[in-house]
């Protein structure tokens, strides 16, 4: 038999509880609830239990329950207790068979119905006395659509400086949903683009708000000035479902390096993705022939995209899988190998037949195991004296904010393995 009843119950008080729960609290021996919760029942006969200390609550409904003679506990929550609410922690001090839950909708449920947005493959992640790291994993995944349950240091404010720090080449649309059920309720709708996301880290919230994040469609990149070297990664248009194909800006720099460029190159770029290292080559020496390989129609289009935006014509898409799309193009003088498709070594002894004299090759490598066949690739060759060979392992951060500080978000390590062709 069920000693304790823990209820959900909304913004709205009495008035949103159905018929059993609402008699439940009537016949209650002992209403335990936050001050908000009590406040809803200022004239309930039986005695009260202010939720704070939750040790010392759990003590005085134990004694409630040894000294009454038909105890009946009510424990008054916020919308779904099993949801990220206390039911969690009832059941740790308490027997299941004496703990009946009866959930109200969640604060989660009613903010996608105020988005209209649905959320069966939603990510719930909260940020009540936690760090945001999931959300940041989350967001770099480009994962959609998201529900964060915000706290007083990971606010609205916060999430939107987060957003902005992290260069994401994916853009949501965002609501934050205020006082859901109540005479005071407030929807703020926006977009993760940086001057929304400037205006919403200046506003202030109600305490009792969930923050939705759904990813559009195609990226509103805007047009502008770019610098030389070091494209936002959000002024790519990119794969809306696959941000994390996009070779990252610090990595791309230091690839632009590697490659050691010179005019009037012929340079492939294998498992091009959105075309973003072809097009910082192509900004950087308009005189070079760039071949951006690239398996996938999406993949194709969204080179076509960027190539247009930055005006770099001389960025031609091939679309097909190497090593077969390599048979027809001009042999080489620098290749770039960002993705292999499972066909690594194929690739690497096609190039090894095409690449130039002073040739180089420089492999974006993010397994062990990728790394392994690259070098014993190397090792197994018969003219291994005439190929020189360094690598760069690259394990960088970005500072994010963290309420009033600041912290790092690291960036997938990834290992740069340059091949370079000795006359």
């Amino acid at each position: 038999m069920a000693l304790i009843h823990v209820i959900g119950i909304g913004l709205d008080g009495a008035a949103s509880l159905g018929e059993t729960p609402r008699q439940l609290v009537e016949t209650a021996t002992l209403l335990v609830g936050s001050s908000r919760h009590l406040s809803y029942f200022p004239h309930h006969p039986a005695p009260t239990l202010k939720l704070g200390e939750l040790k010392d609550a759990i003590a005085q409904i134990r004694h409630h329950l040894s000294t009454a003679t038909t105890p009946s506990v009510v424990i008054l929550t916020s919308g779904d207790p099993l949801f990220f609410g206390l039911g969690r922690l009832l059941l740790l001090e308490f027997a299941a068979a004496h703990l009946t839950f009866h959930p109200h909708l969640s604060s989660v449920q009613l903010a996608f119905s105020r988005a209209k947005v649905p959320w069966q493959d939603a990510r719930v992640i909260s940020g009540h006395g936690r760090s945001l790291d999931e959300l940041i994993s989350a967001l770099q995944q480009g994962i959609s659509p998201l529900a964060i349950l915000t706290d007083p240091t990971n606010t609205p404010a916060a999430i939107a400086q987060l957003i902005a720090a992290l260069d994401l080449p994916s853009t949501y649309q965002i609501w934050v949903c205020e006082n859901l059920g109540a005479s005071e309720e407030r929807i703020t709708t926006t977009t993760s683009n940086h001057a929304d996301l400037t205006h919403l880290a200046q506003k202030e919230f109600s305490a009792l708000n969930v923050v939705i994040l759904q990813r559009l469609v195609t990226v509103a990149a805007s047009r502008g000035t770019y610098p030389l070297l070091g494209i936002s990664d959000s002024a790519f248009v990119s794969f809306p479902d696959r941000p994390g194909l996009m070779t990252k800006r610090e990595i791309r720099t230091l690839v632009l390096a590697e490659l050691a460029l010179q005019p009037h190159l012929v340079i492939w770029d294998i498992g091009a993705g959105t075309g973003s290292v072809s097009i910082e080559i192509a900004r950087l020496c308009p005189t070079v022939r760039i071949y951006a390989i690239e398996k996938t129609a999406v993949g194709i289009s969204l080179i076509q995209q960027n190539s247009q935006r930055f005006q770099v014509p001389t960025v031609q898409p091939i679309q097909g899988s190497a090593p077969e799309a390599l048979q027809a193009l001009p042999d080489p003088d620098r290749i770039f190998l960002g993705g292999s498709g499972g066909h690594l070594i194929p690739i690497l002894d096609h190039c090894e037949a095409r690449l130039r004299s002073d040739g180089r090759i420089v492999l974006a490598l993010t397994t062990l195991e990728h790394l392994t066949t690259t070098l014993t690739w190397l090792a197994n060759r018969a003219d291994r004296s005439r190929w020189n060979h360094h690598l760069l392992q690259i394990n960088l951060a970005r500072s994010v904010p963290l309420a009033a500080f600041t912290r790092w978000a690291p960036l997938n390590p990834v290992t740069l393995v340059t091949l370079e062709r000795l006359p």
